[in-house]
């Protein structure tokens, strides 16, 4: 037991390192080779925060985890809003401005109701899983489509995302931390799901509830560190994108994994409990940032709120 708790926390760190390291290495890279800047930021330096869910769906699906993958993108959603975004609020109350962060919204929302559907049957398809990769491909090219396009160019997020592109770095030096993420990635999600499930099986515990509770709060590990600096930094718009956009990613990139490796039947408490719960987090983003007046702040009490409502959901699924 205490021997997988250690290779277990080991794995995290490497997984969240690795991660940022192969972010830093893709992103410089596609800058050196003439990619527009805006273009990085918003596809390759946005996904990195979801580059540890990525992978262990994809190792929790090879290992016919399906439940563990289902569960980590399930309980890193909710963990994304209520305890990241409510520490983060509670650091710095948070003023919403962006028009881009404005429309991904509602895109959040349907995603969140397109996973709804998946879930409703019990069962995760092959071809369930191809439609949440179609939509995902969709969703990036009109991301790419809009920055071509030069529109939203004064939107507060586009300065914030810019900033977080890397530049200067030699071809040489952005080749070898590709290559370092790319090795270290499925090498350190390996690690932690085997540890997981040795955890899991010691406590009793399921393959969705450790994808709901250890799994996703230790991958949604990226968004708090990268929130609490944009909000530090006065970023707050970059914050919240970073919450959104990792939603979104988690839902169209990370969950596919799941359908497209192991089809499976999933857990019927994910239909009748926890998928409410992530459209109930998903709601309360959008009403808390929306203000169809003009900027929206998140203020300290929502934050609290936001937590309190996490440690709840922890302490009502375990």
């Amino acid at each position: 037991m205490l021997t997988s708790l250690i290779v277990l926390i080991l794995g995290f760190a490497a997984l969240v390192w690795s991660a940022d390291r192969f972010v830093f290495g893709a992103a410089a890279l596609a800058r050196n080779f003439g990619v527009p800047t805006l273009i990085i930021g918003l596809t390759i330096v946005a996904m990195g925060s979801s580059a540890p869910e990525m992978m262990v769906a994809a190792q929790a699906a090879l290992a016919d985890k399906t439940d563990t993958a289902v569960g980590n993108v399930v309980g890193s959603n909710i963990a994304n809003v209520l305890l990241v975004l409510g520490v983060t609020a509670l650091i710095r109350p948070l003023a919403v401005s962006s028009g881009i962060l404005k429309r991904e919204m509602p895109i959040l929302i349907l995603v969140s109701l397109a996973a709804w559907y998946i879930v409703s049957d019990n069962h995760f398809s092959f071809a369930e899983g191809a439609a949440l990769m179609v939509g995902f491909v969709l969703f990036l090219l009109g991301l790419i489509y809009i920055t071509k396009n030069n529109k939203d160019l004064d939107d507060p997020l586009v300065s914030e995302t810019l900033e977080e592109v890397p530049q200067g770095v030699p071809t040489s030096k952005a080749l070898l931390w590709l290559v370092i993420g790319m090795v270290l990635l499925p090498v350190s999600s390996g690690l932690l799901i085997d540890a997981a499930v040795d955890i899991a099986k010691y406590f009793g515990m399921s393959d969705l509830l450790i994808g709901l509770t250890i799994i996703a709060v230790g991958t949604s590990l990226p968004e708090l560190a990268a929130c609490i600096a944009g909000a530090l930094k006065k970023e707050d718009d970059l914050a919240l994108g970073n919450i959104i956009g990792s939603n979104i990613f988690n839902i169209l990139a990370v969950l596919s994994l799941g359908g497209l490796i192991n089809p499976a039947t999933i857990d019927p408490a994910v239909a009748s409990r926890d998928i409410y719960f992530m459209l109930a987090a998903a709601l309360v983003l959008v009403v808390m940032s929306l203000n169809f007046r003009g900027a929206r702040r998140i203020n300290r009490l929502e934050g609290g709120l936001l937590v309190t409502s996490f440690v709840g959901y922890m302490y009502f699924i375990i």
